[in-house]
């Protein structure tokens, strides 16, 4: 595993500026955040996704040559065609793979490390790439409270390999409720939108908006049931996960769910209070974080767990 952000730190402070009426106090308590970090101009999410695979090639002590497939998961790539996994594959010096791109939103990363999983199993790839790069400052509105706040840039990879040694992946669960399709979206930007018609109001399009209290609701309860439904499929009860790895999307979110779940909250890896949502890229980063940090212990089951707009469910079990 691997992960990379920029350098850049954006402090709540600054983001308060376009809010004098809110204070810091204020949006740590609602969210956990208490900075993110913000890409400049200059960079670039291919770029930043490469430096988290190639973190995760060293630590796994293999040669960028051995990989033959590059499975991206993003929803604001660096440019619509052609994919990211493309840019990357030819940044990293191996043309010569199959690369493509997921959009399953904050999802998408657990979305990949299935779609890896059965490519690995089905004999389609030996070792692949599953990675994920969000610059999700480049669509944030500064002046929407809502989101202004929450979202932070980041990548991160893991190298899936069929090795029988190693930490053991199972298989993912992966779900939805496109009745909440509306709940967070950006419909600019696609075909039926591709850019602005005028200087203006058309702008807001261009951005992510939320509905905060319908995500709030639908996000407790699909952590909960993706967990559950972990516990239920592995045969596992919660006393016997050491850790859950879930996406980063709010610290009162998850607080609800590890009462709803009883698990305590103590075992959710939590990056936010210095990463914000970084979207598709928060489970992975959050995972090589806790590694980097000797959390995991041989033998320890982790459980992951996503929601994203869609909106979409994953959630599914590692083994140290």
């Amino acid at each position: 595993m691997g992960y990379a952000v920029p350098a850049n730190i954006r402090a709540n402070s600054e983001i308060l500026k376009a809010f004098p009426h809110r204070t810091e106090e204020e949006i740590v308590r609602l969210t956990g955040i208490k900075e993110r970090r913000h890409a400049l101009d200059d960079e670039s999410a291919t770029a930043l996704a490469a430096t988290a695979v190639q973190h995760a090639l060293a630590q796994a002590g293999m040669h960028v040559s051995q990989i033959d497939g590059i499975i991206m998961a993003t929803l604001i790539p660096d440019q619509p065609v052609p994919a990211m996994a493309s840019a990357l594959a030819k940044l990293l010096g191996i043309p010569r793979v199959l690369a493509f791109d997921v959009n399953a939103a904050c999802s998408g990363w657990l979305y990949a490390l299935e779609i890896g999983r059965a490519f690995i199993r089905g004999g389609t790839a030996k070792n692949l790439i599953v990675v994920t790069a969000e610059l999700i400052s480049r669509i944030t509105n500064p002046k929407d409270h809502d989101t202004a706040f929450l979202f932070g840039d980041g990548a991160g990879a893991a190298i899936l390999t069929g090795a029988t040694d190693g930490h053991r992946l199972h298989r993912m669960d992966l779900t939805g409720d496109a009745d909440q399709y509306d709940a967070m979206q950006r419909s600019g930007g696609g075909a039926r939108m591709p850019w602005p018609a005028v200087e203006g109001d058309d702008m807001a399009h261009f951005y992510l908006t939320m509905d905060g209290p319908a995500v709030f609701k639908h996000a407790v309860i699909g952590f909960s049931d993706r967990i559950e439904e972990t516990l239920r499929r592995e045969r596992l009860k919660a006393e016997e996960i050491a850790w859950v790895v879930p996406h980063q999307a709010n610290e009162r979110i998850l607080k609800a769910v590890s009462k709803r779940v009883g698990i305590p909250y103590e075992k959710f890896v939590m990056t936010i209070s210095q990463y914000g949502n970084t979207s598709a890229a928060s489970v992975s980063m959050a995972l090589g974080w806790a590694a980097e940090e000797g959390l995991f212990a041989p033998g320890d089951k982790i459980i992951f767990c996503s929601v994203g707009a869609g909106l979409t469910f994953a959630g599914g079990l590692l083994v140290w």
